[in-house]
C-alpha cells in the first residue's frame, strides 16, 4: 500500500528546453531555469526527488548522465526510471508516484508512446498527474502529454504523431524557431482537424499547465515565445504569439 501524498495542483510543464550544457563536456549538464521551474512548482521540497526518464532515446546512458551531473552536490534525491531491456526498478508505479518531479528527455515520442504503453505507464502517468506529482520534460517529453504533433520520430520528413496521452486536450508544436518545418506542418494538422488546438515552444520556452489550462509561460532567455494556433472560422489557422515569463537565472 503505496502512502497517501499530500496533493499539489495537477502540473505539467511542456518545454522545448531543460538542462543546459557547460563547457566542461558533452553530458556535463547544469540545471537550466526551466529545471528549476519545475522543481518550484513541486512546492520547492528541501530534498526534491527528481525522476529522470529517458525512453525516447532508448534509456541512452548519456542522457542519464548528463541530469545526474547536474543535480551533483546538491540536496536533491535523483533517480531515473530505465525499461531498456527491462524496468530498473521493482514497482515502476510505485518509484514514479514517489516523486515530486517527472523530466521525460527528448527522443522519438513514437517510440517512447508504444514502450510506455506496452509497461502500461499511460496509466501510471495518469495517476501520477492526478496526485499532484509535476509532470515535465523537452521535446518528446513535451508532446507526449498533449493529444500530439509534429515529430521526426517516423523519419527525416515530419510526420504527425496523434496517440499522445491526451493528458492535456491540445496538440502541441516544439523547436518553433530552430526548426523551420515544424511550424507550417502544425498549422496544416490544425487547419484541416488532425489536431484540436495547440500550443507551440521556441526553444527555451515551457508551457506551464494547471490541470488541462494554460496558466503561464516561461523561458530561459529573451527573444523567443511561445505560440496558440487554432482553426479561424474560414478554415485556416491562426496563429497568436505568447509572450513568456523570464525566470530567474535566464540568460540576458
Amino acid at each position: 500500500m503505496l502512502p497517501v501524498r499530500k496533493v499539489r495542483p495537477v502540473k505539467i510543464l511542456a518545454t522545448s528546453g531543460g538542462f543546459l550544457p557547460t563547457d566542461l563536456g558533452l553530458f556535463q549538464w547544469r540545471r537550466g531555469p526551466l529545471i528549476e521551474h519545475a522543481i518550484e512548482l513541486a512546492g520547492n521540497p528541501a530534498q526534491p526527488k527528481f525522476c529522470y526518464v529517458g525512453t525516447a532515446s532508448g534509456d541512452h546512458p548519456n542522457g542519464t548522465l548528463g541530469a545526474f551531473n547536474a543535480f551533483a552536490g546538491s540536496d536533491a534525491r535523483v533517480s531515473h526510471l530505465d525499461l531498456f531491456s527491462m524496468p530498473n526498478v521493482p514497482d515502476v508505479r510505485a518509484h514514479l508516484l514517489d516523486q515530486d518531479v517527472v523530466w521525460v528527455g527528448g527522443g522519438s515520442v513514437a517510440n517512447l508512446l508504444a514502450v510506455w504503453r506496452t509497461h502500461r505507464l499511460d496509466e501510471v502517468f495518469r495517476e501520477c498527474w492526478e496526485n499532484g506529482v509535476v509532470l515535465g520534460g523537452v521535446s518528446a517529453g513535451s508532446i507526449c502529454w498533449h493529444v500530439g504533433g509534429p515529430t521526426d520520430s517516423f523519419g527525416p520528413e515530419l510526420r504527425p504523431v496523434v496517440n499522445g496521452l491526451a493528458l492535456l486536450p491540445y496538440g502541441n508544436g516544439v523547436h518553433y524557431d530552430t526548426e523551420e518545418r515544424r511550424r507550417p506542418l502544425l498549422h496544416r494538422l490544425v487547419a484541416d482537424g488532425t489536431l484540436p488546438q495547440s500550443f507551440a515552444t521556441d526553444d527555451g520556452v515551457g508551457l506551464v499547465y494547471d490541470g488541462t489550462e494554460l496558466v503561464d509561460v516561461v523561458a530561459d532567455r529573451p527573444g523567443v515565445a511561445a505560440y496558440k494556433v487554432e482553426r479561424g472560422p474560414d478554415g485556416a489557422a491562426v496563429e497568436t504569439r505568447i509572450e513568456p515569463r523570464l525566470l530567474p537565472g535566464a540568460q540576458t
